[in-house]
């Protein structure tokens, strides 16, 4: 079966908690006052979220900040459970979220290779056949036996870019990952990209760049406050995105 990705009235509801550890003050008073919860406020980061994607769609996903563009991608891997509706999901998941941040830092490059890899699934045999590709395409030769609390941010972002895209992918999303990185790699690494999208049935992808967004992707949707409110053809989002929901 083809690869595909469902989302059927889906809401992704959270709590905050106002001051969880109130002051010897403030905790008095409350128990004055037979205050015995602590407040609480609810708000909806998704609200009523309806797409399908199927194979060869590479879609790009733009909203402004706290729009729920990482919410949305982190409820399609599983690591939110929307509070209503549904996600169904076919095909193997490679997430690139917040890569890097598995890393142990008091190891060396080589061995967060080896870590990194496992959080991503993969065992220290099929980890070995990647090693000199990762090691390579992140030009870390010299440095790869260091640890990595040495490393620039530059050379932390190549490594973590390097692993996260040594994959075979089914589900590609991707979660800003140019963040980082000189203008060298970032070219570089938009090529591997490139040709990873090619070898995905579907690619999911949240980038700030509109221009990334307009030349990876074929189909583009647009978050405003948790909520869909347009889809469709990159040029025409990318406009609608711009004229009605950044200038608002």
């Amino acid at each position: 079966m083809s690869a595909y990705i469902h989302i059927e009235n889906a809401s992704l509801r959270f709590r905050i908690f106002s001051n969880p550890t109130p002051t010897l003050k403030e905790a008095v008073v409350g128990w004055l006052r037979r205050q015995k919860r602590v407040p609480m406020r609810e708000f909806y980061a998704l609200r009523d979220i309806n797409l399908h994607f199927e194979g060869g769609q590479r879609v790009g996903i733009v909203g402004m900040n706290g729009a729920g563009k990482s919410t949305l991608l982190k409820m399609i891997v599983g690591i939110y459970t929307p509070f209503q509706g549904r996600v169904e999901v076919s095909g193997r998941i490679t997430p690139m979220l917040e890569i890097g941040t598995g890393f142990d830092v008091e190891l060396s490059g080589r061995e967060n290779i080896y870590l990194n890899g496992s959080i991503l699934g993969f065992s220290a045999a099929e980890m070995a056949k990647r090693e000199k590709a990762i090691i390579e395409f992140a030009e870390l030769e010299e440095f790869i036996d260091t640890p990595v609390k040495y490393y620039s941010s530059g050379m932390y972002g190549r490594l973590a870019f390097s692993i996260a895209t040594m994959v075979d992918p089914e589900i590609l999303i991707v979660d800003e990952i140019f963040s980082a990185g000189d203008a060298y790699f970032v070219a570089k690494g938009a090529k591997r990209m490139l040709e990873l999208m090619h070898s995905s049935e579907i690619v999911l992808y949240v980038s700030h760049s509109l221009e990334q967004i307009k030349q990876l992707c074929n189909y583009v949707v647009v978050l405003d406050h948790g909520q869909v409110v347009n889809q469709g053809d990159p040029d025409a989002m990318v406009d609608y995105y711009l004229t009605e929901v950044v200038k608002k």
